[in-house]
């Protein structure tokens, strides 16, 4: 069996080394005003240019996100934006509307294409469409089960990707419009306002402003917000299936998230080289402690959504850990840290580190980068802690904040 890529997102290059540091194959990326990430941590026009080249320098792939849903207004400045890929030559570009891809073979050729989630494709007959017009990859439909993905694969040649972690929505393959409708925010243009997972009530016409809630529990009704997906016990399926790259989804997503699936997901497909595929007890353990809305397989197992998709938890969004700091340097049994939260003397901290999985050490000495005993420190600033065997520079430092 072939091992599938492991794909997964970068939009800061905080976010980009981690996923380096913790196993991506590739990453993806974009500039804000054309990607689906307008609202999150992007790149500038220089930074994308300097992480492209960092990537490279680690022997791994970088693909550049192009996908909006452009508009006539937006047309000049794809040109202007293809022309500066050019010189960048990213590993692929993932675009999803038909003009693009069609500026894109003009302004940045040699440049491999890739077709977007957004074009949703279901069905072999639009996978060759994209073929012949010269796409390398395609972005499959979210919506698609396992023996489609099969079919599909059957009918071309080209590579497939699928999405095998990360957030849902509950319109098709992401193009929604209620946050264009309700806050004049477009999904498709980056600025979706997850207007899904807000709390909603029935009104009745003649009857306004009087607001009849329809209960799934006593918090009211997300009836339009789905649990996150999750396939890493199903990677074998997909892999044989034909899938050659596994993408994480991350649109807003922390570094501790991108940190800790692609080092969860790492060790699963590395294992797709035994057989059988077995799948270990510690990685869903390990997935529930970075934020998330509980899990679903969602379409992948069947024509229709499995019974788990719908978010009905006591807890819309929910995580047993959280992001302490990052570590910088190692020396002399002493570690450096860049702290993204506060850090007593005192405290218990878990490193993100293979083979320290949920092992807690007091940080038993605190000291400024100076040298100096400080009771606490806080975000931003950085710290010398004992160090703990096996702990290696770009890990991460979590605390756990529920109980296991």
């Amino acid at each position: 069996m072939k091992i599938p890529e492991l794909l997964a997102p970068a939009g800061s290059t905080e976010k980009l080394v981690a996923a380096l540091h913790y196993g991506a194959d590739a990453v993806y990326m974009g500039l804000s005003s054309f990607s689906l990430r307008a609202r999150a941590d992007n790149f500038t026009a220089e930074e994308l240019e300097q992480a492209a080249r960092l990537v490279r320098s680690r022997g791994k792939r970088v693909y550049i996100t192009v996908n909006i849903l452009a508009h006539p207004r937006d047309m000049g400045a794809v040109k202007d934006h293809l022309a500066r890929l050019r010189t960048i030559g990213p590993d692929g570009l993932i675009v999803s509307d038909a003009g693009v891809f069609d500026l894109a073979s003009e302004w940045a050729p040699g440049i491999p294409l890739h077709i977007s989630t957004q074009a949703n494709i279901t069905n072999g007959e639009a996978a060759r469409f994209w073929e012949r017009l010269g796409a390398r990859r395609l972005v499959l439909s979210r919506e698609l089960s396992i023996a489609e993905i099969k079919e599909i694969r059957d009918r071309v040649t080209l590579e497939l990707e699928c999405f095998v972690h990360g957030s849902l929505c509950i319109s098709y393959s992401g193009r929604c419009y209620m946050s264009s409708f309700m806050a004049h925010r477009s999904g498709n243009r980056g600025e979706c306002t997850n207007a899904c997972r807000w709390n909603y009530t029935l009104m009745e016409e003649k009857r306004p402003g009087v607001h009849y809630p329809v209960y799934e529990n006593d918090r009211g009704t997300y009836v339009m917000s789905s649990r996150d997906l999750c396939m890493i016990e199903h990677l074998d399926e997909l892999a044989g299936a034909g899938v050659d790259c596994f993408k994480i989804e991350g649109r807003m997503k922390g570094i501790n998230y991108v940190a800790g699936v692609v080092k969860t997901y790492r060790e699963a497909v590395d294992s797709l080289t035994r057989r059988p595929y077995e799948v270990s007890d510690h990685w869903l353990r390990e997935l529930s402690q970075f934020s998330n809305r509980g899990f679903t397989t969602g379409m992948y197992l069947g024509n229709q959504p499995d019974s788990d998709y719908n978010n009905d938890e006591p807890a819309v969004y929910r995580m047993s850990h959280e992001l302490v700091g990052i570590v910088l340097s190692v020396s002399n049994g002493t570690a450096e840290v860049a702290l993204r939260n506060t850090l007593r003397k005192g405290e218990s901290i878990e490193p993100l580190t293979p083979g320290l999985e949920n092992h807690s050490f007091k940080v038993t000495e605190l000291h400024s980068i100076q040298g100096v005993p400080i009771e606490a420190a806080r975000n931003e600033e950085r710290v010398l802690i004992p160090s703990v065997p096996g702990i290696r520079v770009n890990d991460l430092i979590r605390r756990r904040i529920s109980p296991p």
